[in-house]
């Protein structure tokens, strides 16, 4: 197996991604500037479609601009705000009890650090590191669905679970990449680096990749 130059591949697809469509919870941040709205975009989305987020996110975002804004809002009320996304009940009991867990721990303030964001309803090490490395600009190792299946194909990393890869990046990866691989592998892996059929063809890093794994491909 050959060894994998991350950092080659992290510069091609800085520039590749430029073509991509921006991943949703990227695009929140930049039209928002706000880490609260980032934290909200991030537990609409998972298990969920980005057009489908960037609808539900409008319409909550129509409502929701602060924290205690969420205190107006009954559970049924944000059910139809954020309804088709994946879960939407759950995330509308997770989301009403919020502010209630903000004001209490983190003097209403969304905290900066992964340790501290767990402690959030509804919130994962996913979605933590998420708001860290997206809402905050910080050093932070998201590994979603993506990033687990890519980095393992690029044969980079041998890992399980989504855990396990966030572990072995942690240990692995030069902290100058956290950032911003998150967004980078999402918007890879919807547009070329598929789970199933991926688009080696026209892969602009497929010298860098030992396609672990890849049976069909394109």
């Amino acid at each position: 197996m050959k060894e994998v130059d991350v950092g080659s591949i992290y510069d091609i697809l800085r520039k590749e991604s430029k073509n991509w469509k921006v991943p949703v919870v990227d695009m929140i941040e930049i039209q928002t500037n706000n880490p609260f709205k980032v934290l909200l975009g991030t537990i609409l989305s998972a298990r969920t479609k980005d057009e489908v987020t960037v609808q539900a996110s409008k319409r909550l975002f129509s409502k929701v601009d602060k924290v205690n804004d969420l205190n107006k809002l009954s559970t049924k009320e944000i059910e139809k705000l954020i309804y088709p996304v994946g879960f939407y009940k759950t995330k509308a009991v997770h989301l009403k009890k919020l502010p209630v867990v903000l004001n209490e721990r983190f003097g209403g303030v969304i905290p900066d650090i992964v340790e501290e964001l767990v402690e959030l309803p509804g919130v994962g090490r996913k979605t933590a590191n998420l708001v860290v490395a997206v809402g905050f600009h910080k050093p932070a190792v998201c590994v979603d669905t993506h990033v687990h299946r890519i980095m393992n194909r690029f044969g980079y990393i041998k890992t399980i679970s989504p855990f396990e890869s966030e572990m072995a990046l942690r240990k692995k990866l030069p902290v100058k990449y956290w950032e911003k691989i998150n967004s980078l592998l999402v918007a890879f892996g919807q547009h070329l680096c598929s789970p199933i059929n991926p688009w080696c063809s026209k892969c602009p890093v497929i010298n860098y990749c030992n396609q672990v794994g890849v049976g069909k491909k394109r």
